[in-house]
Order: structure tokens, then sequence, then C-alpha cells
């Protein structure tokens, strides 16, 4: 059975390693695995062992806490009210696309965002 733990760990990393444009290859290159087996990191299926969550953090420039941050200290959200993943996803796929537009550009990117949420 799948630990809530194992799959909010490997939530952060999938979410790190997106934020920071790495693929999967790349980042099991970096920390001597098999892209699969990131995969299996990224899904919670294979629990990550201390020294690998140690090289992983260094490769994603993160303190290894970042993967624990907020677990065990507020009460766990009833799964059915939580954020869908894929939103969240696709949110921070938007946002770094958007840092690499120039900045005259960004402002007509606001202003068709806002034209297209409005009623």
């Amino acid at each position: 059975m799948v630990n809530p733990v194992d799959i909010d760990v490997g939530k952060r990393i999938r979410h790190r390693r997106k934020q920071l444009g790495i693929t999967q290859m790349a980042l099991a290159n970096d920390v001597g695995v098999r892209f699969q087996q990131v995969q299996k990191y990224e899904t919670g299926s294979n629990r990550v062992s201390a020294s690998r969550l140690w090289e992983l953090s260094r490769a994603l420039d993160v303190h290894i806490s970042y993967f624990f941050e907020g677990l065990g200290v507020y009460p766990r959200p009833d799964p059915a009210k939580r954020s869908n993943a894929l939103l969240e996803e696709h949110a921070v796929m938007l946002v770094t696309a958007y840092t690499k537009i120039p900045k005259e550009k960004r402002k007509a990117l606001l202003r068709f965002a806002k034209a297209l949420s409005s009623p």
C-alpha cells in the first residue's frame, strides 16, 4: 500500500523538477538512477531513501526539509476538497513560461488573460 507521505514527497519532487525545467532523464542522471525510478519516486509508488533524498535535494537546489514542509503540522485537508494537481501543474508551467516573455509583451498577455477571464 502506498503511504500518503511518499505521495506528497513525490509530488514535491515533480513540482520542483518542473519548476526548474528539468526532465526526468536529466534528474535521473544527476542522482544516478534511471528515469523510470524518478517516475516511481514522483508517483510515490517507490519510497525515496534518505541518501537519495539528500541527492535529490542537491540536484533540485532545495533544502531537504522542502520535501516535508507542512506534513504533520496542519490537519490533512479532505481529499475531495483538495485542489486539482493537474491545475496546479499547469499554473506552474504558465508562470514559468510567463517569466520568459519579454517585459513589454507581458502587459499585452495580462490584458489578454483578463479579457478571457471576464464574463
